[in-house]
């Protein structure tokens, strides 16, 4: 709660006085023994250590339902540990497990295209599927996504908070996070009050690469908060993984720029399994086999198995899908007049078909 205070700090001023305690009772001179704790800082603790009151900051968040950790409690993730500069403490509200170590970080743009949305849709549907933790940042577009399709698959699934639990942004999303906090866990490190601004989503990115054993970059530009993390996520031993795209598409210059330094492309889920294949038993590594194997409870005919495939990439027109299909237009209409009823499709204007919601949220939920 101590303003220019972080975790590198604090550490360093409990190697030098000798725990946390130490720190709110040191004089100016003792607090300018810590590496790096210069007279500006030593002041600003000195000034701001009185005002705090711990047990009223505690009981406001027990009162929003959220719980206080730090690295002194078992439901600290060992994960973020490891990292240079760990939270002091985080703000939970839900539950973090120690299946949580199984855990895959999606991000990517903002405004990110159609493709980008039912990537991360698809992807997250199929870790959650097998077992996976998937971590994002409760932003619009590609962490809306992603925490949708793991909470779909039934999995479990992470957000971390550029601002305080009580100060959620985007505000749009204040049900979802409800929802992820059944399923998994919303977190910050903030204490309660702090709004997101610039500085501060930066700095959570390390805890979203922090929590997973590899990032996976959906879309985004060379620039900008998707790709810090998977910077964040290269410094400190992480999995780059990158989603190609076209190359006449701005999102893709991101996930390209980092294939071309070494992150592994992704086209299949088995792209990412394959990378954890001696760190994880087999038997937890089942993937679903196809979308349409995702879903067992709608019956779907081999040719309607296959159209469901195809337009779980994207949206098509009808041409598009008939000569993919190789299938006559006649032929293609019949299928497609099944797939409607059944509510797996739903077709847009301008003859574009797509999967609907139904299909992608589970049929009966």
């Amino acid at each position: 709660m101590i303003e220019g205070l972080g975790p590198v700090s604090v550490r360093r001023l409990i190697e030098a006085l000798g725990s946390p305690k130490a720190i709110l009772e040191a004089d100016r001179e003792e607090l300018m023994k810590a590496r790096g704790v210069g007279e500006k800082l030593a002041l600003k603790i000195l000034v701001q250590r009185d005002d705090l009151d711990a047990g009223e900051e505690i009981d406001r968040a027990a009162d929003l339902g959220i719980r206080i950790i730090t690295p002194l409690d078992d439901e600290y993730p060992q994960a973020l540990k490891s990292i240079h500069d760990p939270p002091i403490a985080l703000y939970v509200k839900g539950r973090l497990l120690q299946a949580d170590e199984k855990a895959l970080a999606m991000v990517g743009s903002r405004s990110t295209s159609h493709y980008g949305l039912n990537a991360a849709d698809r992807f997250a549907y199929q870790l959650g599927q097998t077992g996976f933790t998937v971590v994002s940042g409760l932003a619009r577009g590609t962490d809306t996504a992603a925490h949708m399709g793991a909470l779909k698959s039934k999995g479990r699934t992470i957000a971390v908070l550029g601002g305080a639990i009580d100060c959620l942004y985007p505000p749009e999303n204040a049900e979802l996070a409800e929802q992820i906090a059944k399923q998994g866990a919303v977190i910050s490190e903030y204490p309660l009050g702090r709004q997101a601004d610039r500085m501060t989503f930066p700095y959570r990115n390390r805890i979203i690469s922090g929590l997973s054993m590899g990032v996976l970059l959906i879309e985004s530009a060379v620039k900008g908060g998707s790709m810090h993390t998977a910077e964040a996520a290269m410094e400190q031993g992480r999995t780059v993984f990158a989603l190609p795209g076209r190359i006449d598409t701005p999102g893709a210059r991101g996930p390209h720029m980092l294939i071309k330094n070494g992150a592994k492309l992704v086209e299949t889920l088995d792209d990412i399994l394959e990378e954890y294949e001696f760190l994880i038993p087999a038997a937890e590594m089942d993937a679903p086999e196809s979308a349409a194997a995702a879903r067992p409870d709608v019956p779907l005919s081999g040719e309607e198995s296959r159209i469901v495939e195809a337009l779980w990439q994207e949206p098509m027109d009808i041409d598009s899908l008939a000569r993919a299909m190789e299938l006559k237009s006649h032929e293609l209409s019949g299928i497609l007049l099944g797939l409607e009823m059944k509510r797996v499709i739903r077709t847009l204007p301008g003859r574009i078909v797509e999967l609907s919601e139904d299909l992608k949220a589970g049929f009966g939920n």
